[in-house]
């Protein structure tokens, strides 16, 4: 098919064509600096997955053809469509509603503004109903469109459509703006066997195709413009179906395969949707009278639902859209982590993936060594290239204690050691990277020093380049061990403790609880700020502190590591007024030397660093603190598209009229953004699971202000489940339990 015509440089070559410092400076942002990407902002975009494939247009429906945007078709860690754009008769039509409620399925409702028609007629305004409903298919996998048209007009009407498409065929790192070194070859589109080409022979060895095909045909091609002409009688209405298959082949002898045909697109819309309803029916059901929580979870689980892919069989949550829509080691876990109360499942489905890819050799092109888990794995063109060190790449810090505080936490809510069996040998890995090669200085803390020319500089949470600071504002100084990573090391060995013990391995276990309760005693010791009434962020090189006021803390207070009187005053400081911005916790405080409210992690909120604030607050006793934190994210839902969560928000302080400001390239959906809530909800109603002793605590429940009433059915602890009322009366909080299976619930009632 292809052969026969002139290769051409990948569209968008110039864009790649720049100067050497200006090359290394965009390298440089990306992959050192954590930035998730210098293209336009993505805030409204509607969005819609199904497994490894996305889509992301603009509430028009449009993917614009120009310009240095992230909307697009994408497909392993590849852009393939970059530009589509329906106009009728040259005009863009009128955009009235866009919803991606279904997660795999969008629906764009559309009409014609005043066209002037090809006869030399008029046809006014909004006479023309046009539904644009577009579905996303892995199994094929496609990009599935019908675009129905209505006549309302009284008479009959005439008009022109045109399709215009552009497939670049990008790495998701050049879409986020870094340069590739080696591009391959893009062939011009042809028209042949009833459908429209696009072909790129990549460097990396991989033939990637998008083949676009209409029921009916179009009147006419032009280059990659598909033309049609619409007549409709008055109250008439027809479709258009349009299918974009994506196709990868390595071996070319393979790719010139027949066009199928036109797929049903009513059947994969069933297909999806029955799927969706099993996934939500397999998690903890929660119902309240409040229509705004009730809101803010269903979409939650069912963005959960979307960023749920698979490896080997094996499900995971991927951590965003668009940037992040693959693997990562502390997202995956963090998400994990946050919904054991809704699904244990998928959290022992994700340690056995982070297990198979854990580190086995030291490599520093992928600040890989043995024991550690991953930070995020990509399989696009510039990952086969071996340009980035993504292949996986192992440069996080927090990945490794994450994994063994997950089997840890998976064990409580289960009670069966099978899965700390079955990972013993990486469990015993992890501890030795941990013990080892994650103590950089000798101090007996986890730190990072990042040594990929092509890794990130920052290797905690707060990945992007200038998050970890001095109080002057200048960078901390490597090694750098973080604070709430030690929390994490500190929760860890706590938590494998017991399970060795359960295995009869009392010898281990009481070594982690030494190695815990040393490691609590110098942890406050050498992290407390006393003259800033909290810990620092982090220690650096020669044991200084990084004396600043951050949220970071608030997530080693969820780990059980801090003193209680320590643990008090860091409640009320991250709670002051240039902490916490009335929606969230801020990542750092507004007198801070880089306060930045939208700095990526600079003073921004992100809800699942609430989440996990939030429970340390709880744990250590702060509960109205805690209801603050629930109540500020879940109103701050209510002003986001569907009341899904992004990724992060600005943290410009809440006023009597003000809405959270969205920060412009924040995935959405974003896996522990979506957690947040769940978290939260599980995290006030004090849900404590000791499953080996077939219990479940339910320690101080509380519900805020405004909610009366709540039910959690299905509560799975062990091989039991629970169903639990929560009724407020008279001022109090009452719980009425029933049970099917062996378990004792216990409530523990504190004071609203």
């Amino acid at each position: 098919m292809t052969e026969q015509h002139q290769a051409r440089p990948p569209v968008g070559d110039d864009r790649h064509r720049l100067a050497p410092h200006q090359e290394h400076a965009r390298r440089t942002r990306v992959l050192k600096g954590g930035q998730s990407a210098i293209t336009r902002g993505i805030a409204h975009a509607i969005v819609i997955k199904d497994e490894n494939l996305f889509f992301l247009a603009e509430p028009s429906g449009d993917v614009p053809l120009g310009g240095e945007h992230g909307l697009g078709l994408y497909y392993h860690d590849c852009r393939y469509l970059n530009g589509y754009e329906l106009r009728l008769a040259g005009a863009a039509p009128d955009m009235l509603s866009a919803n991606a409620g279904q997660g795999a399925q969008a629906v764009f409702e559309l009409t014609n503004p005043d066209l002037q028609l090809p006869d030399g007629t008029t046809l006014q305004k909004e006479e023309l109903g046009i539904t644009w409903t577009r579905v996303v298919d892995s199994a094929a996998p496609a990009l599935l469109d019908v675009i129905r048209f209505q006549n309302f007009d009284p008479g009959a009407v005439a008009f022109p459509l045109t399709l215009t498409f552009a497939a670049a065929f990008e790495d998701i790192f050049v879409v986020r703006g870094a340069v590739p070194k080696e591009q391959g070859r893009i062939y011009p589109p042809v028209w042949r066997d009833g459908a429209l080409w696009f072909l790129y022979d990549g460097a990396d060895g991989v033939r990637r195709r998008l083949m676009v095909q209409c029921d009916p045909a179009p009147a006419r091609v032009d280059e990659s413009a598909l033309q049609f002409d619409i007549t409709l009688e008055s109250r008439a209405h027809c479709e258009v179906v349009v299918a974009l298959r994506l196709l990868e082949a390595t071996d070319p002898a393979t790719a010139a395969v027949p066009p199928p045909a036109v797929p049903a697109v009513g059947r994969v819309q069933a297909a999806l949707e029955a799927e969706a309803t099993q996934w939500l029916a397999g998690q903890t059901e929660v119902e309240s009278d409040s229509l705004l929580l009730n809101n803010v979870l269903d979409r939650s689980l069912r963005d959960l639902r979307v960023l749920r892919s698979t490896l080997a069989g094996d499900a995971y949550f991927a951590a965003g859209l668009p940037w992040f829509g693959t693997l990562f080691g502390r997202d995956s876990l963090i998400t994990a982590l946050q919904m054991l109360a809704y699904n244990p499942a998928i959290a022992e489905q994700t340690l056995r993936v982070l297990a198979r890819y854990q580190g086995t050799r030291i490599d520093e092109w992928r600040d890989e060594q043995p024991g550690k888990i991953l930070h995020e794995l990509r399989v696009g063109e510039m990952a086969h290239l071996h340009e980035i060190p993504h292949t996986p790449y192992y440069g996080t810090v927090d990945a490794t204690p994450l994994f063994l505080v997950l089997v840890g936490r998976h064990a409580a809510w289960t009670g069966d050691l099978r899965l700390f069996h079955d990972l013993r040998d990486h469990i015993e890995r992890a501890l030795t990277w941990v013990d080892r090669y994650g103590d950089l200085t000798g101090a007996g803390y986890v730190s990072y020093a990042g040594r990929s020319d092509a890794g990130l500089t920052n290797q905690g949470w707060k990945d992007s380049g200038a998050a970890i600071m001095n109080a002057d504002g200048t960078p901390a100084r490597p090694p750098i061990a973080l604070v709430e990573v030690q929390g994490y090391v500190y929760l860890a060995k706590t938590g494998l403790a017991e399970l060795y013990a359960r295995a009869g391995d009392a010898a281990r276990a009481e070594q982690l609880r030494r190695e815990a309760i040393d490691l609590r005693a110098r942890f406050n010791r050498d992290f407390w700020l006393a003259d800033q009434d909290c810990y620092a962020l982090a220690l650096q090189a020669g044991g200084a502190p990084a004396a600043v006021v951050s949220s970071n803390p608030g997530q080693a207070l969820w780990t059980g590591i801090c003193d209680d009187d320590k643990a008090q005053q860091t409640v009320a400081r991250l709670m002051a007024d240039d902490m916490f911005s009335g929606w969230g916790v801020r990542t750092l405080a507004t007198g801070a030397a880089r306060y930045n409210p939208i700095g990526y992690h600079l003073g921004t909120v992100w809800p699942h660093d609430n989440s996990l604030i939030a429970a340390g607050f709880r744990r250590y006793g702060a509960d109205e603190a805690a209801c603050r934190i629930f109540t500020g994210i879940v109103e701050a839902a209510m002003y986001f598209e569907s009341y899904r969560l992004p990724e992060l928000f600005a943290g410009f302080a809440r006023g009597p009229h003000s809405v959270p400001v969205r920060y412009p390239v924040a995935c959405h959906p974003q896996a522990w953004a979506a957690g947040s809530v769940p978290l939260l909800l599980a995290t006030l109603l004090g849900l404590e699971p000791d499953a080996f002793a077939r219990r479940l605590r339910i320690v101080r429940p509380m519900l805020p202000d405004f909610i009366d009433r709540l039910h959690v059915r299905g509560l799975r602890v062990g091989a039991a489940r629970a169903d639990l009322a929560f009724t407020r009366a008279d001022g109090r909080l009452a719980v009425d339990v029933q049970v099917d299976g062996d378990l004792d619930v216990v409530v523990e009632p504190g004071d609203e």
